[in-house]
């Protein structure tokens, strides 16, 4: 007869070889932190690039079947429950996506251009979103109007700057 030892350690060889361990613990971790959670906090603004941001993260977590990360994600950061329409992130990112390339999350597009720009030998060069600058210079919460004699920043992707367009065959 076996010990209670060897049947814990056969189930959890088990589970983990089905891949149920794994899940069960995210759902333990999405389940307590629910549970923390208080709702009648009032949560701070979102500003626009983190709400485009977390968008394209949560696009990426349920395309990889990560639904229990992908929850807490949306909980913990105040992301409006309905995903944002997919056309209209490809827009507010200046962003053109050719057939193929719609079948799989934004986020592997961007990727795939960024890799493939810098195999021809070019650096892209980053400037700061103003994110981390006090609230007068940084792009405004969504809803939030804009403040009186405070310069008016540009939505991401609306700059003038050309589309670039995000092509097929990253997975």
């Amino acid at each position: 007869m076996a010990t209670v030892t060897e049947l814990k350690s056969a189930l959890k060889e088990a589970l983990e070889a089905r891949g149920a361990l794994a899940q069960l613990k995210a759902r333990i971790r999405a389940e307590v932190f629910n549970a923390l959670d208080d709702k009648s906090e009032p949560r701070p603004p979102l500003p626009r690039e983190n709400l485009l941001i977390n968008e394209l993260i949560r696009e990426y977590l349920e395309f990889n079947k990560y639904r229990y990360t992908a929850s807490v994600l949306s909980a913990e950061s105040g992301q409006p429950e309905v995903p944002l329409d997919r056309q209209f992130i490809a827009n507010e990112l200046n962003v053109v996506e050719d057939a193929s390339a719609s079948s799989v999350p934004l986020l592997y597009g961007l990727l795939s251009h960024f890799l493939s720009s810098g195999e021809k030998g070019g650096k892209v060069f980053l400037k700061s979103s103003g994110a981390s600058e006090p609230m007068d210079r940084a792009v405004r919460p969504v809803g939030e109007a804009r403040r009186p004699g405070v310069p008016e920043t540009h939505p991401a992707g609306k700059s003038g700057a050309e589309p670039f367009v995000l092509q097929g065959g990253y997975r």
